[in-house]
């Protein structure tokens, strides 16, 4: 009677990676760019790469030429994959008489962000924020002042919900924005605004930041 013949061990770059894996990388991708190290078109390629990835051994070249995460290609994914998932607050209340709002850089974003606004301007910058979930619920009333939400490749902003008294809604998120990048998270905006302003947009690009400095210059 012959014994089975053992199975060989899989090759451990070739072992299918996760929705969670791929989010991981996508955040840390988008973290690159905030701090400069990849243009926006680069981060665009990179996240529809990302989103596409089967194995362990498609993800890795995505990270390879980023500090901080080693080289080879199970070394390269170490850091974005090995860390647990951040647990987000439930709900986080503002409320601000006059003054700024900002939110921007590396933040956690909380499920559930409510905004008590008189006046003032509130900042949500998503481009190197850490998410949970596929959506965010920003709740707000304001009176006067403007909200202004900046969302990366991959990120949708639906402020259908809002009531405005006044003011306007301008939505620039899809401009420039590559097709097949998919939707990996919402933005859900809801309450009232009287006499203030919503506008949507994606992250400026370098060049054209550039741009704008040298033309100020001349």
């Amino acid at each position: 009677m012959s014994l089975p013949t053992p199975m060989e061990p899989r090759d451990p770059k070739e072992m299918r990676v996760s929705h969670e894996d791929r989010d991981r990388v996508a955040d840390a991708l988008r973290v690159a760019a905030g701090d400069g190290r990849l243009t926006m078109e680069e981060l665009e390629e990179r996240l529809e790469a990302a989103f596409a990835a089967r194995t362990y051994a498609d993800l890795a070249p995505l990270l390879g030429d980023l500090p901080g995460y080693g080289s080879g290609t199970l070394a390269t994914l170490n850091h974005a994959l090995a860390a647990p998932p951040v647990q987000p607050k439930d709900v986080v209340h503002v409320k601000r008489v006059g003054g700024s709002v900002r939110y921007e850089g590396a933040w956690i974003v909380p499920k559930r962000l409510d905004l008590d606004m008189r006046g003032g301007s509130v900042l949500l910058d998503f481009t190197r924020a850490t998410v949970a979930g596929t959506t965010t619920e920003v709740n707000v009333r304001m009176r006067g002042g403007s909200l202004r939400i900046i969302v990366p490749p991959g990120y949708a902003v639906d402020a259908n919900e809002v009531s405005m008294l006044g003011g306007s809604v301008r939505d620039r998120s899809a401009k420039d924005a590559p097709p097949d990048v998919p939707i990996v998270h919402r933005v859900i905006v809801a309450g009232e605004i009287a006499g203030g302003s919503v506008d949507i947009r994606p992250p400026r690009r370098p060049g054209r930041l550039r741009r704008m400095i040298r033309r100020s210059t001349e």
